[in-house]
This record gives C-alpha cells, sequence and structure tokens, in this order.
C-alpha cells in the first residue's frame, strides 16, 4: 500500500514538473512572439512609437506564486478590466497641471514602457498593477484618475476600472491631436481664436514656442516651416508617414499638430521632446544649452527629413524636395600655374575663360554642371571701413536685386575652397518655396565678425525673371517666377551672440506676427524689411 501510495505521488510530481515545464516554455513562445511583433526600441533612448491598439497594461501585473515543491512560478495574470462612466473621482481631475510636452518618462522609474499621466497633478507614473508606481502614488497621494499616455485610456486607481466619459475627450486631444484631411485643407481659411484654460486667447498656428535654453535657433526655423502649407498639412496627418521609423519625423509631426491645435491647454507649446530628438539625430551637433545657427540647422533638418522619409536625389522624391529642391547650373572654372608665368601666358589665360570647352589649354580646366539645391546664399557687400564726418559708422543699405545678380549666369564669384577658381552661377529650375540666405557672418581664426548691411526688398511680388534669366518654360507650362515674402528671420546683438527672432504671415488675414519665443505680437508689413535679414522663405505664386 505504501509503495503503491509512492508510485502515485511521484506520477503527480512528474505532471507538476510536467506541467510547470509546459507553462514556463509557452511563456517563453509568448515572450518571443510578443518580442517579434513590438519593434525593437531605437538606441536613442526616446518613447517607442507605436500605433494606438490594444491596451499592454497588464505587462506589469504578475502574481509571485510558489509550487509544491517550493518554487517561484512567474505567471501573468489575465483578467477582464470592468469599464464605468459613473466615476466618482472625475471631479479631482486638474486640467491646469497637464502638460503632455515633455518625454513620457516615469518620475520614479525613469522608464518609458507602460507610462501613465496622473490627472490630478500632472506627474508620469510607470504600470497601473498592486506593485506599481502609479498604483504606489494613488494610496499615498489619493489621486485616482490616470490616463495611458499610448493608448489614451483612462483608469480609476486603486479600484483599477477603466473609465468611460467624454468630458475625458478634450484631454486625449490635448495628449494627441488630431485633423481631418478637411479640417487641414480649410486651417488657412480660419480666422477664428482659439481660448486657454487661463482665458488668454491665442491664433492656432501663431502659438509661442519655450526657449529652453539656448534654443532660439530651433524656434525660428520652426516658426517659419510652420508657413510653408504643403510640408505643414503632410505632418498635420500621421497616416502620411506611419510606416517611417525616425524618431525624428513623428517627433516633427507632433509639434506641427501641437502648434496648430485649436483645443491647447496653453497658449504656447514646449518643443522640448522634438529637441531630444534632434540631438540624438545630429549627434549632439544641435543640442539644448548651446547657440547655433538656424540657417545650419534649417538646413541639415531639412536633409535629414527628406532622407528618413525614404527620399532619393530625384527630383520630388519627397515632401522637403517637392517644396524646396531646386536646379542651377554651375560653370567653374579652374586655372593651374607652374612656375612663373609671362605675360604671354596672361593673354592666353584671359582668352581661355571665354572657351566653351570642358577642357582648356595646359594651365586651365573648365566644368559646367547641374546640381539641385535647397537653399541659395547671397553675399552681402563689405561694409565701410571708415567713419563719416559725423564720426559714425554709416550702415549701409543694399537692395535684394543686386545681390540676386550672383545667379544671372554672368557675374563671376571667386572661390579659395576646396581650390582657387572662378565660379558662376545660373538657376535652371525655380522650386515652389525659395529659401534666401544672407551671409552676414564670416569667420576667421580669431573671431566671427558681423556685416550689419540692410537688405531692402519686397515683401509681395518678387519678380525674379526681371533680374535673373530663368529658364524657358515647356510647352503649355506657364513661367512661375513672382514670389510673396512668407518669413523673415532675423539676427539682433553681436555675432557669436545675441538672439534670434522670425517675422510670419499668417495667410487668412494675410497679417503680420513678430515672433520671439513666447513673444508673440501682430505687427505691420511696413516693420518686417527695417531689420537685418538673416533667412527669408518666399513662396511661389501660383
Amino acid at each position: 500500500m505504501t509503495q503503491k501510495r509512492r508510485h502515485i505521488n511521484a506520477e503527480e510530481d512528474d505532471r507538476n514538473h510536467v506541467r510547470i515545464d509546459d507553462e514556463e516554455e509557452a511563456r517563453s513562445n509568448n515572450k518571443k512572439r510578443q518580442r517579434e511583433s513590438t519593434p525593437e526600441p531605437q538606441d536613442s533612448g526616446l518613447l517607442p512609437l507605436a500605433a494606438y491598439g490594444e491596451d499592454d497594461d497588464d505587462e506589469d501585473d504578475y502574481d509571485d506564486e510558489e509550487n509544491e515543491n517550493g518554487a517561484g512560478l512567474h505567471r501573468r495574470r489575465h483578467r477582464l478590466v470592468e469599464i464605468r462612466k459613473d466615476c466618482p473621482y472625475l471631479d479631482t481631475v486638474n486640467r491646469q497641471v497637464l502638460d503632455f510636452d515633455f518625454e513620457k518618462f516615469c518620475s520614479v522609474s525613469l522608464s518609458n514602457l507602460n507610462v501613465y499621466a496622473c490627472l490630478v497633478c500632472g506627474k508620469y507614473y510607470q504600470g497601473r498593477g498592486r506593485k506599481s508606481h502609479a498604483y504606489t502614488h494613488s494610496l499615498e497621494a489619493g489621486h485616482h484618475v490616470y490616463i495611458n499616455l499610448r493608448t489614451e485610456k483612462a483608469y480609476c486607481l486603486p479600484d483599477g476600472y477603466e473609465v468611460n466619459d467624454p468630458s475625458l475627450d478634450d484631454i486625449r486631444h490635448v495628449l494627441n491631436p488630431r485633423f481631418s484631411r478637411d479640417q487641414v485643407e480649410q486651417l488657412d481659411t480660419i480666422k477664428q481664436w482659439s481660448r486657454a484654460l487661463d482665458g488668454s486667447d491665442y491664433l492656432p498656428g501663431m502659438v509661442g514656442l519655450n526657449n529652453i535654453k539656448e534654443t532660439d535657433f530651433v524656434n525660428v526655423a520652426i516658426q517659419s516651416l510652420m508657413r510653408v502649407t504643403p510640408l505643414r498639412n503632410f505632418f498635420l496627418i500621421p497616416e502620411n508617414y506611419q510606416n517611417c521609423k525616425s524618431p525624428l519625423v513623428h517627433r516633427f509631426g507632433e509639434l506641427t499638430r501641437k502648434i496648430w491645435h485649436a483645443r491647447n491647454f496653453k497658449g504656447q507649446v514646449s518643443p522640448h521632446e522634438f529637441l531630444q530628438a534632434v540631438m540624438v539625430a545630429s549627434k549632439k551637433r544641435f543640442r539644448i544649452g548651446v547657440q547655433s545657427d538656424p540657417v545650419e540647422f534649417i538646413s541639415w533638418l531639412l536633409n535629414t527629413l527628406h532622407s528618413d522619409l525614404g527620399g532619393s536625389k530625384k527630383f520630388n522624391s519627397s515632401i522637403i524636395y517637392k517644396c524646396f529642391q531646386g536646379e542651377l547650373e554651375v560653370v567653374k572654372e579652374i586655372q593651374y600655374k607652374k612656375g612663373k608665368e609671362k605675360k604671354e601666358d596672361a593673354e592666353q589665360q584671359q582668352k581661355v575663360t571665354g572657351v566653351e570647352d570642358k577642357t582648356g589649354p595646359q594651365n586651365a580646366v573648365r566644368e559646367v554642371c547641374r546640381m539641385p539645391f535647397l537653399m541659395l546664399g547671397l553675399d552681402l557687400p563689405p561694409p565701410p571701413l571708415f567713419k563719416d564726418a559725423m564720426e559714425k559708422n554709416i550702415i549701409p543699405q543694399v537692395p535684394l536685386f543686386n545681390i540676386l545678380k550672383k545667379f544671372d549666369g554672368e557675374s563671376v564669384t571667386e572661390v579659395v575652397r576646396p581650390q582657387i577658381a572662378r565660379m558662376r552661377y545660373r538657376v535652371t529650375r525655380l522650386p515652389q518655396y525659395l529659401i534666401l540666405h544672407m551671409r552676414r557672418f564670416t569667420k576667421n581664426n580669431f573671431f566671427v565678425e558681423k556685416n550689419p548691411t540692410l537688405v531692402n526688398f519686397p515683401v509681395k511680388n518678387l519678380e525674379l525673371k526681371d533680374y535673373i534669366p530663368l529658364p524657358v518654360p515647356k510647352g503649355t507650362e506657364k513661367l512661375r517666377s513672382k514670389y510673396d515674402l512668407i518669413a523673415n528671420t532675423v539676427h539682433d546683438g553681436k555675432p557669436g551672440e545675441g538672439s534670434y527672432r522670425v517675422f510670419v504671415q499668417r495667410k487668412s488675414e494675410e497679417g503680420w506676427y513678430e515672433m520671439q519665443d513666447l513673444h508673440v505680437a501682430e505687427t505691420l508689413p511696413q516693420m518686417v524689411a527695417l531689420s537685418e535679414t538673416y533667412m527669408q522663405i518666399y513662396e511661389q505664386q501660383q
């Protein structure tokens, strides 16, 4: 009898071991399938961008049990979550403290997985299981309403039921602003103001951006790009780039939607998450706390967005190239000198400049090529070295048309690097949006010098064909060479220091606004051309 009982117990132990092994094998297979189905997190340390699908809240809800042999059995507890509409704690929600502009990290564990926002104090906590930081916070602080930052589902803790109440929809819209295609198309016709929670009024698209620390160069570039209608419309609808894996693309899209959202709780936006993505993507070339050049930044940003969106060297291969890409014909003449040259050689060199062949005599080479561009750099005339009779430096002025002659195909530009050469430029294809950069700063081994020359330019109806030769349109195409200014970035202060601000146009009213970080004020069109312009964006008239 004893042997039979021992035999039965041995069989039960074997079955228990087999059952445990089967459960562990099934659990490992489930984890493996989860790892294969979920995208690997980026090395950037940013919040993984996932679709708003099923809730994965039970990631941290496990039970620790012991089996008959005392071995710890780690098992996921599957549970049905109760959904209720009558939550008694909804009146404790404080919208004044909610700010979703910052990185979605738990304030305790610093993890970006399964993060909830407390809708009472605004802090972020991880999980909602019994051992999670959100659950602990609900008991200690008496704060009971939380929202999952990824799935947008609201829960009441510590009870654990899901709250289904339409009064929380405004919070979801601030967390993840949404636009329909009809709304996007009508943005430039809406003149209606919006009201923030503090009672202040703001215009969607004309909101200030926080200067986190020396980040005004980013703010002016972002505010300028927000006026480029096709670019803005593309990024307002996430479906256009949902398959893109670049965190920079998604952060730029989120920032665009927040700037143009008409139901914000505040009249300003913080580009914190976007700046974190910029620091990672640029390998800290552009970072918080270090002043940089907005021209360098916007050039890097456009090229990086283009490549991350899968663009190639072909025209119109991405939304970036559709908006900004033009084409130049570049004629490059390189002269080679061997030893001391005689007058006859000098005379011969002068004759070489008119040769149309790619290769000339032994001491000169002429190259003709076509190259795309996203931005045109304009050279300012040097300022006067001496003071006038009143012992004051006269600030010179130059018309924009004078410095545009650089691209007439005849004016010669001397370059030193990578070798001494004479360059001629001619525009062979105009972009829909033309970016002009005034080369106001010159650097040498000792200091940075700023050229104070003022540029006189028209705000409307810049006709390029009157000043530079343009290609003849093919067939029935119409030559579109008339442009209107939509953004003008200026620099104030000393070189290497100072600050940037931008004048932008609001299309619905055709009014102009001056923007410097959080400062947004309406201004007159006549004031736009009175400052030291540094970068401009012109829109082609259709």
